[in-house]
């Protein structure tokens, strides 16, 4: 950025602007400050006495104010809210700096002034050079122009700011613009923002610090932004707490500039210190005295230039970098350079933001009128949400979900009747004597687990394609936990008849029964032998591969009817594998036609308790989402501002290119 400022700035610099190639300023006649030197006759300081009391103006012609112009009217539209920044000097200063004291001197006009924080909202000052005789001042603040006379802005603007923020000494970040024209002002638009203490006052919020240096850093944190960093010659630069800030976005100081005040107070070792520049400032310094008393601003500036010509200390910094009119003629300069440097970008970024507001606006739903509407946007809904459920239920189709396991539907199916089937072997190896009372209700956990991951599902399918219209999200969300809840019982039941089916009777057709009895039969001497060795060392159970462990204590007195044990053993165990594999079968078969109905047919019942009995349910839908009503309007509002804004710079633009017409 440092490009921007090669110029030479300082008093008695040529300059010229150039926008996109085309030069829009040329100032071939430069502000000067003439010096007063010892060797001066009394003829050339009474003239030098003229000059000093010269209006403090700036060089633009009327080729640039349109540009500053422009730049005020972006920021009055608040198009920064939109993220396109302005080019601003901001004014920054711990406080007691003497801040207010160079506004004043810029101005031309008295500020607020108090013990502890002055400035409790940033204020935009908008200086124009106004040839009447009769300055003209007002303010703007919560959308509305207040005219002030200029004996009267001290009060107007404690007032004012008492409006935005509050009564008492706390702080805000909504701003107060002060528009001043009047006769020999700088062209010049900065932004004052409060000033930085650590330690909060009686009436002070805690952490009053970091209000501060929130609002600081959202000004300055911004390339656009050129820092004013006001310091008192009393203290040591290092220490301030201004040049910290400034220092943390703008580690080089390419877009920092220094103004020392209170120079008469401590002018000792003052030109060491500019000169040093131990704390990095990249656009210079500018020493100045502040007014003191009742002196007017004539008479400050004539003091100013005495003073830095004839004392012994700080007649020894250079011309080029005191006093108030040199100041007010750099930031002209910097002002000029950096609007011309990022005019052409703003006017790219905010046709690139009104372009992407636009189809943002365009992509979203049309705001239903009539109930035509409503239905066939309804039955859209449905229409979509069923391919989604025969997606995600049905085919195995995840790509709307991608990364969501928990809407995997068949995935899901699959693995829980897995885990299901793997929780009904470990229940009968250890249940078997029981049957199935002891495993009845396992089934019934499955299903309502089932259940509850298909609501899951519907609702979010539906919620999901459905968002846009609030009412119906809400209705349809309802009628599709009804509808499932009604399967869901549907289900409950027939797994229940399954249970009892088992319970009542044990049968089986399946040629697998006969090949797991002969399998296990073999074990048979196996089993005699390791109940006969159990009784002899005393132990109550043994171990047979396809049994687990058995207990065989109960044997002890009835070793005569071990052929019969075992034979009963084996064909409950070659039997309840069957019912086992049985159950899941039914119930994978039973859940799979449940959700195919559910997705193919039962979706009917969410439109009719939709519509209603008097069918006119559908009504709801014209009542739109407050988030997508809002964002809409939003979306609207943005793309107004967005187009007022390009309307400006074009206007700006057309009359550049017509310069060199």
């Amino acid at each position: 950025m440092s490009a921007l400022y090669d110029e030479d700035v300082a008093s008695g610099c040529n300059g010229a602007l150039v926008v996109n190639g085309m030069v829009v300023y040329d100032d071939p006649q430069p502000l000067t400050i003439l010096p007063i030197t010892a060797q001066d006759p009394p003829m050339a300081q009474e003239e030098e006495e003229v000059a000093v009391q010269a209006p403090i103006v700036s060089q633009y012609n009327d080729q640039i104010r349109p540009l500053l112009d422009a730049i005020d009217r972006l920021r009055l539209l608040m198009v920064m809210k939109e993220g396109i920044q302005l080019p601003t000097i901001v004014v920054v200063g711990d406080q007691s700096s003497g801040k207010s004291s160079v506004l004043e001197s810029l101005a031309g006009i008295s500020l607020p002034r108090s013990q502890g924080i002055c400035t409790r909202v940033p204020l935009i000052m908008r200086l124009q050079s106004h040839q009447s005789p009769t300055p003209e001042l007002h303010l703007e603040y919560n959308g509305k122009t207040v005219p002030v006379e200029e004996s009267h802005i001290t009060t107007a603007i404690n007032l004012a700011t008492d409006e935005i923020a509050g009564h008492g000494k706390g702080i805000s970040n909504t701003p107060l613009t002060l528009v001043v024209k009047k006769d020999g002002v700088p062209d010049l638009t900065m932004v004052d923002l409060p000033g930085i203490t650590r330690v909060p006052v009686q009436g002070q919020p805690e952490n009053i610090y970091e209000q501060i240096r929130d609002i600081i850093m959202e000004y300055i944190t911004p390339e656009e932004s050129i820092i004013l960093n006001v310091l008192s010659a009393t203290v040591d630069f290092s220490t301030c707490e201004s040049i910290r800030m400034s220092q943390k976005v703008d580690k080089t100081g390419e877009r920092t500039l220094a103004v020392v005040t209170k120079a008469d107070r401590a002018p000792e070792d003052l030109f060491e210190k500019v000169t040093a520049d131990d704390v990095n400032i990249g656009l210079g310094y500018v020493c100045v005295r502040n007014r003191i008393g009742d002196e007017s601003y004539e008479e400050a500036r004539r003091e100013e230039a005495r003073l830095f010509q004839t004392h012994p200390h700080l007649s020894r910094i250079d011309k080029s970098i005191v006093g108030v009119p040199v100041l007010a003629q750099k930031l002209v300069q910097i002002q000029a350079n950096i609007i011309a440097r990022c005019l052409p970008v703003i006017v790219k970024n905010i046709s690139e933001k009104l372009n992407a507001n636009a189809s943002e606006l365009e992509r979203m739903p049309k705001a239903l009128t009539s109930v035509a509407d409503a239905m066939a946007a309804f039955m859209r809904i449905i229409g979509a949400a069923k391919e989604s459920l025969r997606k995600l239920l049905l085919r195995g189709e995840f790509d709307e979900y991608p990364d969501d396991s928990s809407k995997h539907g068949t995935a899901r199916f699959v693995e829980m009747l897995n885990q299901f089937s793997d929780e009904l072997h470990d229940a009968f190896l250890r249940i078997l004597q029981t049957k199935v009372d002891r495993i009845s209700n396992m089934p019934i956990e499955f299903t309502e687990k089932v259940w509850d991951c298909i609501d899951g599902m519907v609702t979010s399918v539906l919620t999901r394609h459905s968002e846009i219209y609030y009412q119906l999200k809400v209705s349809t969300k309802r009628a599709a936990h009804n509808l499932v809840e009604r399967m869901r019982e549907q289900s409950m039941n027939r797994v229940k008849e399954i249970v009892q089916m088992e319970k009542l009777t044990d049968y089986t057709c399946n040629p697998d029964y006969m090949v797991k009895w002969t399998k296990l039969m073999t074990q048979q001497e196996s089993f005699h032998k390791k109940v006969n060795d159990a009784v002899m060392y005393g132990h109550s159970r043994v171990s047979l591969e396809g049994f687990g462990d058995i207990e065989v204590e109960h044997l002890r007195q009835h070793r005569n009817v071990l052929d019969q044990a075992f034979d009963l053993k084996v064909r409950m165990t070659a039997y309840w594998k069957i019912v086992l594999r049985r159950l899941v079968d039914s119930m994978a078969l039973h859940l799979q036609y449940s959700v195919h109905n559910l997705v193919n047919n039962d979706m009917e019942e969410i439109v009719n308790e939709l519509m209603g009995p008097d069918g006119r349910g559908i009504e709801r839908m014209l009542v739109e989402s407050p988030a997508i009503a809002g964002k809409r309007e939003k979306l609207k509002r943005s793309i107004k501002l967005l187009k007022e804004s390009k309307d400006v710079v074009a206007k700006i633009m057309d009359r550049i290119a017509g310069y060199d017409d």
